[in-house]
């Protein structure tokens, strides 16, 4: 029983040395300056080769473009976007086997899309989203 005792002790120690830490003055730590510099996400995106979200009627140009060559790919709009843009990245950079992996990236388990299909709509990318 004494063991169990000192365990407590030694835990309630614990806890009020590290309450003992806080200097308890927020307002002090609020009030300085951040030392993060802002980041301009779109730069750095567009570096990447990363294109900007599509709106209006680019992204009803993409939409359509991506479901005349199957609907099932653009089931989900917004995932079907972020795909894009994340295959007009591999575009950009040169990658080999563009067309299985926009395969990849636009079919999954449940509605597999063949590498004919990727490459149509990397054609497809070009022309309505990829720089």
């Amino acid at each position: 029983m004494p063991r169990h005792i000192a365990i407590a002790a030694i835990a309630a120690a614990c806890l009020l040395a590290l309450t003992a830490c806080d200097s308890g003055d927020d307002k002090a730590d609020n009030s300085k300056p951040s030392a993060t510099p802002s980041v301009d996400k779109s730069k750095i995106e567009k570096d990447l080769g990363i294109p900007p979200e599509p709106t209006g009627a680019k992204r009803t140009a993409l939409i359509a473009a991506l479901k005349a060559i199957d609907p099932q790919i653009i089931a989900d709009e917004d995932k079907a976007i972020t795909n894009a843009r994340n295959q007009c990245q591999a575009l950009h950079n040169g990658g080999q086997r563009p067309d299985y992996f926009a395969a990849q990236r636009f079919g999954n388990d449940q509605h597999p899309v063949s590498e004919a299909n990727g490459k149509l709509i990397n054609a497809a990318l070009r022309k309505t989203l990829c720089p």
